[in-house]
């Protein structure tokens, strides 16, 4: 589990640039799709060797699906070497790492007696949890490349930094968090998370006058939309010339809101940054804990597979949404829908609040 996490982090912050490298058609909203293909194929798969493993030995679904990890790693590390479609191969590349990377957990028969309005709560919140923090590792890079004109080099870097800080920092309230549950309990915790979130996002709104730098290296496609010829010779005056041996940097003129969206500053986007990595684990443990505690102490595999279902359709539907949102619209609209969805959530969760117990307190086993 260690190594994939590791494995999985290095190629989220540098398959964007990589993406762009084999590929020049490749866009913002293409990448979405590469990344979700992970999921895609790790959600496939999950039932499939679960079924394996209940009616044969454990070992040979996970021989299988780390065959089939080496195999597709070894293809998306060559997905430049063939002369066109490169973006098609790294596509199926990313689904079979995720086919690979399937749950071997047997189905169990599930028990009798649990709230199925919480169960299902519990699952959309944790859908909302994954889905958010899904989409903002899909869309640093880009975010950025795009708004701080970083090289590909530096992206990678800086936002490897970044995920690593932010890692540490998940840690910390990991240790942390135990301790503070006990005091204030676990629907506290999460709805504080979910409101810390909230804040994050809301800091990455773009405000202000300031613009982020625009790729004029991409002039000679004539394809800028809506700018007037003035506007263009007025931006060209004041844009520095850059190093075209490091490839174009900054914001691209294929999208339009590049224009007329205010930058976000790097002093909000490292702040955004930290709320959400205060947020997200905050969320992600306790959401795991009540619903747990909800199902009780029986067998308690079929919902803990709707639960990994509701992630990977969050991790397959959040970067696609934040990639066609923020190419097409920019990050004011996108960031502004996670902020709604943001606050649905909140508004579920204080709905189902008193609902979210544990079984043996519903059933009047021990006071809560």
């Amino acid at each position: 589990m260690f190594l994939s996490s590791v494995g999985f982090s290095i190629v989220i912050m540098s398959i964007w640039p990589y993406l762009q490298k084999i590929d020049q058609t490749a866009d913002a909203s293409f990448l979405g799709w590469v990344i979700a293909s992970f999921s895609l194929g790790q959600m496939v798969a999950s039932p499939i060797f679960g079924l394996w493993s209940n009616y044969r030995p454990r070992k040979e679904p996970l021989i299988v699906s780390i065959f089939i990890s080496v195999a597709a790693n070894c293809l998306y590390a060559y997905v430049h070497v063939p002369a066109s479609h490169n973006k098609y191969y790294m596509l199926v590349a990313r689904g079979l790492v995720g086919f690979g990377a399937a749950s071997t957990d047997e189905v169990q028969v599930p028990q009798g007696n649990i709230d199925q309005v919480a169960v299902v709560a519990t699952n959309v919140l944790f859908f909302v949890v994954l889905f958010i923090f899904a989409l903002f590792e899909t869309i640093v890079t880009p975010l950025t490349m795009d708004m701080y004109a970083w090289t590909r080099e530096q992206a990678v870097l800086y936002d490897g930094i970044i995920l690593a800080a932010l890692g540490v920092e998940a840690v910390i309230i990991f240790m942390g968090i135990k301790l503070l549950s006990k005091k204030i309990g676990e629907r506290a915790i999460l709805l504080g998370g979910f409101i810390v979130v909230w804040v994050g996002f809301f800091i990455l709104l773009p405000w202000g006058n300031q613009f982020p730098k625009i790729q004029w290296e991409d002039l000679h496609n004539n394809s800028i939309p809506n700018t007037t010829f003035g506007e263009i010779i007025i931006t060209l005056w004041k844009s520095p010339r850059e190093d075209h041996s490091e490839g174009p940097t900054g914001c691209p003129v294929e999208q339009a809101w590049c224009f007329y969206t205010p930058m976000i500053h790097l002093a909000q986007f490292l702040t955004s940054a930290v709320l959400i990595g205060i947020g997200y684990p905050s969320c992600n443990v306790m959401s795991y804990t009540l619903y747990s505690k909800i199902l009780g102490p029986k067998p308690q595999g079929v919902y803990m597979g709707w639960l990994t279902a509701s992630g990977s359709a969050a991790r397959i539907l959040g970067p696609v949404f934040i990639s066609q949102l923020y190419t097409s619209l920019g990050p004011r609209w996108a960031f502004s829908l996670v902020c709604g969805i943001v606050v649905l959530a909140i508004l579920l969760l204080v709905v189902v609040y008193k609902r979210l117990v544990a079984f043996s307190v519903r059933h009047g086993r021990i006071q809560e």
